[in-house]
């Protein structure tokens, strides 16, 4: 005789297989074609170039004083790379959001803080104490952008440009 299985674990089976496919839409790998600014990339994705912004963190602008050195240190660590992204969401010109994980295991984001190219962006990412902290001990040796005597936060920088229009 043969046994089918009961409808409670077909249906156990498909709901398990629904939230496993879920999970794994919350993450891609790809390679890095394009680094746009420090925290901004492209991320190969299903055929296409993805954009991809930092979650939690933001770096000086094009124009801001080490916003070439910030995107500079993106490249150096991401560019042509096979990286994982972790997305959080999306925001409002439709980039994801995402945490980006280098092939060594380290994460983008942090690294970004931690050399001194990239603000904690507390804004959008509240309760990150590791963003916090490594903010924190950045500041403190005067890392990249925190060895100036007056850093203005690129949201200060963005608000001042459009103040002055």
């Amino acid at each position: 005789m043969i046994r089918f299985p009961s409808r409670l674990a077909v249906s156990l089976s498909l709901a398990l297989l629904t939230v496993s496919l879920a999970l794994a839409a919350d993450q891609f790998s790809g390679k890095v074609v394009a680094i746009t600014d420090g925290d901004t990339i492209k991320v190969m994705h299903q055929g296409q170039a993805v954009k991809v912004r930092l979650y939690g963190v933001d770096s000086p602008e094009k124009r801001q004083p080490f916003g070439k050195r910030a995107k500079q240190f993106t490249a150096s660590l991401a560019f042509e790379k096979m990286v994982t992204v972790e997305v959080k969401g999306r925001d409002t010109y439709d980039r994801i959001i995402g945490e980006v994980i280098l092939p060594d295991g380290h994460n983008l984001n942090h690294e970004l803080v931690r050399a001194g190219f990239a603000w904690w962006y507390e804004r959008y990412a509240p309760n990150d104490n590791t963003l916090s902290e490594l903010e924190s001990k950045a500041s403190e040796a005067m890392e990249g952008l925190w060895a100036d005597s007056n850093p203005i936060a690129p949201w200060e920088w963005r608000k001042q440009s459009r103040d002055r229009r």
